[in-house]
């Protein structure tokens, strides 16, 4: 459901994608920014509404 795209050519600056089917659309340039933005991917897969199920949560 999420995809996370890096391309980082030898000599020129890294870029990255991160793309999930809830509508999740985030990119990135540099080296600082691409790692950032691993992780946001990352945390985004423990939380995204397609991912998550309603069992065992309290009605509210």
């Amino acid at each position: 459901m999420a995809w996370l795209s890096i391309h980082a050519p030898r000599g020129a600056t890294p870029t990255a994608t991160s793309k999930c089917l809830c509508g999740w659309d985030r990119s990135a340039v540099g080296h600082r920014k691409v790692l950032a933005l691993i992780d946001h991917h990352t945390a985004h897969r423990d939380h995204c509404p397609l991912r998550t199920t309603q069992e065992g949560r309290n009605a509210a």
